[in-house]
């Protein structure tokens, strides 16, 4: 599975996207399961954000969520910070 998050915005306003490919990875079941849980509840469009605050594009597969600052839910913080840093 894909993962791909892309993130916007932000006082700086630097653009990062970043991805992660689970074949093959010992822990691929749970990243597969964070993704699900992030997805689960995303917007189908860009939501409002705040100023200066960043939004995100969470694609798996070929399902896309947008989310954005400071709503993120647990499971779409956790997934957005683990394949900005982890993902290549």
């Amino acid at each position: 599975m894909r993962i791909q998050v892309s993130r916007t915005g932000g006082f700086a306003g630097i653009a990062r996207r970043r991805e992660v490919d689970t074949s093959g990875l010992p822990d691929a079941a749970d990243w597969e399961a964070l993704a699900e849980s992030a997805l689960a509840d995303g917007r189908g469009t860009p939501p409002p954000g705040v100023p200066d605050g960043f939004r995100y594009r969470i694609t798996v597969g070929d399902r896309t969520v947008h989310c954005a600052d400071p709503h993120l839910t647990d499971a779409q913080r956790a997934l957005v910070s683990r394949v900005l840093k982890e993902g290549a």
